[in-house]
């Protein structure tokens, strides 16, 4: 009798451990993905980002469609300058219901920063229908104009600056954009006002000198590249050659040549540099200081049928029966070199009828 109840409980015993094997793994994912959820949760908010990161992503691995999760998988990666994992996790919260405004806003950035143009003009356009009181404006102009879109790019920066006009991009990307067609009437004024709004911008500033030398204003590109050195521009040495050439444009020959000098002590065999002094000093009556400069330009190139040519005009400019007739020798000298600059000959002969 003993032995058939001792028999029986071991029955009873086998079934409740059987019962509770065939519906543990019925809980096993839900609890699972809610203890590592938890977890993650406690990590993050001692600050530990990595460890509630792999916690998140133990919990995914149990419940991969818990809205949750996911947006707590999205925010650990963002966090963690993980971008394209946090893209991917907040497009999948779309795929998952979530369309608020926050998510798209997200989307709408990382894809900025991630250079995908489509999908900023998709999310931006789903956050301003989610909420319209959100600026996008900023993020089309740039976009647009990334793509060389200058005419849509314009219209939503024109946008943009109603939404924040305190926001000196906006007019700077307008400058930029006329600019790059060459339109540069009209960047001037959009250089301006970005510069109003952020003074500190110093390449802003001599943008603009450069582009008032591309309209032939050089009295205001002089004014502007100084002005981008006071506040802080780098003074390299395409700095220098451009504030050079400002100098020469307005007439200040000795502060033009002077530059180039400094800049000719690091670049000493810079043809362009010694041409450029050598024609600034030619036009300003200069002949013997052109002929130096363009003396040094065949010591680098002894075949340079340019230089000898200016070389004989400058001998002839500076007048006398003997610099004459040696200036001419010489230009007859370069043109056998390159018959081409017969033509300069020609065009000064009928200049002197």
């Amino acid at each position: 009798m003993i032995r058939n109840i001792l028999f029986l409980c071991l029955l009873l015993t086998g079934s409740v451990v059987f019962s509770q094997t065939s519906i543990s793994p019925i809980n096993l994912t839900v609890d699972s993905a809610d203890f590592f959820l938890q977890k993650g949760l406690l990590e993050k908010q001692n600050g530990r980002r990595l460890e509630s990161l792999k916690n998140f992503e133990k919990a995914a691995k149990y419940d991969a469609n818990s809205k949750t999760i996911t947006a707590e998988l999205a925010s650990a990666y963002h966090d963690l300058r993980k971008y394209g994992n946090a893209r991917e996790m907040y497009k999948k919260l779309v795929t998952l219901g979530d369309e608020s405004p926050a998510t798209f806003k997200q989307l709408m950035l990382l894809s900025y920063q991630m250079k995908q143009n489509d999908d900023v003009i998709e999310y931006a356009a789903r956050l301003k229908k989610a909420d319209p009181s959100e600026k996008v404006n900023f993020y089309l102009g740039k976009v647009h104009y990334d793509t060389d879109n200058y005419g849509e790019a314009i219209k939503a920066l024109n946008e943009a600056a109603k939404e924040d006009p305190a926001n000196a991009e906006v007019p700077y990307m307008i400058a930029r954009s006329y600019a790059d067609m060459m339109n540069y009437k009209l960047a001037v004024p959009y250089f301006k006002k970005a510069i109003e709004l952020d003074p500190k911008q110093s390449y802003w500033v001599y943008e603009l000198g450069l582009i008032c030398y591309a309209m032939h204003d050089d009295k205001n590109a002089l004014k502007y590249i100084l002005e981008a050195a006071d506040k802080g521009y780098k003074k390299d040495n395409d700095y220098l050659e451009n504030l050079a050439i400002a100098y020469l444009n307005v007439g200040q020959l000795d502060s033009g040549v002077a530059m180039l000098n400094e800049i000719l002590k690091k670049k000493p065999s810079d043809l362009n540099i010694l041409n450029m002094v050598a024609e600034a000093c030619y036009y300003k009556a200069k002949y013997d200081m052109a002929i130096e400069y363009w003396d040094r330009v065949l010591e680098y190139d002894k075949e340079n049928a340019s230089a000898l040519y200016m070389i004989g005009m400058s001998y002839q400019k500076k007048g006398g029966r003997e610099n004459t007739e040696k200036g001419i020798a010489l230009c007859d000298k370069a043109i056998e070199l390159d018959p081409s600059l017969a033509s300069l000959k020609q065009k000064k002969m009928m200049a002197g009828l």
